[in-house]
């Protein structure tokens, strides 16, 4: 690779990062900059989803407030995502990806809109489980919600694009706490099954070594400083502005496709 086409993959791997952690779209911005330098689609995908460790790394550092207490629930839900990224990098390498293409955006652009109207339904189950004379809403990790992210990891490991909304959605909605912890749990379970799916990638797909070491750089300092904005930022606002980026990436696929 030229120096321009590394520098390129840099800076776009510290506005992936970035991107990513307050908002789980990396790949919007790392994707498209693997294709600019020439690589060929599948490539991209399987370099890109290895260089995601980066913005694993570098949000898991920089969410330690908010990951505090969620050690328990998380480790029951990254041992199921992680399966989750496995069986999808395995679809990716056996199967096209045509059926993904068409379900794809109309899957993004549900969860931007359920990120949006989450508390709304947060709330509304904690009425009807006080109602029910349960005292309190369902667990973060019931049937629904452990069936819905080991989709969500699968759907991670396949193609990725926006994998971090969908989480977020998803534990936005089971889960009663703050958007920065949600947000802080959504990396961590994203990045188990990012892990697992670059490990397969590593060892039997055709991985582009060099992008990958300098986009993996990039993606650790922006996603480094995520969390960060994440903690300052109005939740509501933070919300909806995530969602409108998903929404426009749904409908930038959907055309694509």
């Amino acid at each position: 690779m030229s120096a321009w086409q590394l520098v390129l993959l840099f800076l776009a791997g510290i506005g992936g990062g970035l991107t990513g952690s307050v908002a789980g779209l990396a790949s919007l911005v790392s994707y498209p900059a693997l294709l600019a330098v020439g690589l060929p689609p599948v490539v991209a995908n399987v370099t890109n989803t290895v260089a995601m460790l980066g913005t694993t790394a570098g949000s898991v550092a920089g969410s330690r407030p908010e990951l505090v207490g969620q050690g328990r629930t998380l480790l029951r839900l990254c041992l199921l995502t992680g399966v989750g990224g496995a069986v999808g990098g395995a679809l990716l390498l056996v199967t096209p990806s045509d059926t993904f293409e068409v379900i794809v955006p109309w899957l993004i652009a549900l969860a931007s809109v359920l990120l949006v109207v989450a508390p709304r339904l947060r709330r509304w189950a904690e009425r009807r489980a006080e109602s029910s004379g349960t005292g309190r809403a369902a667990t973060p990790l019931g049937p629904l919600t452990l069936v819905a992210a080991f989709g969500v990891a699968l759907y991670g490991g396949y193609f990725g694009a926006a994998a971090g909304v969908m989480m977020l959605a998803l534990l936005s909605v089971a889960w009663s706490q703050s958007l920065a912890r949600s947000n802080a749990a959504k990396n961590v379970a994203t990045g188990a099954a990012n892990v697992v799916a670059a490990v397969v990638f590593a060892f039997v797909a055709p991985v582009n070594w060099a992008a990958v070491g300098v986009l993996g750089a990039g993606l650790l300092v922006g996603s480094r400083v995520g969390p960060a904005i994440v903690r300052r930022v109005p939740a509501t606002p933070l919300r909806i502005a995530i969602a409108l980026a998903g929404l426009g990436l749904a409908v930038s696929l959907w055309l694509q496709a």
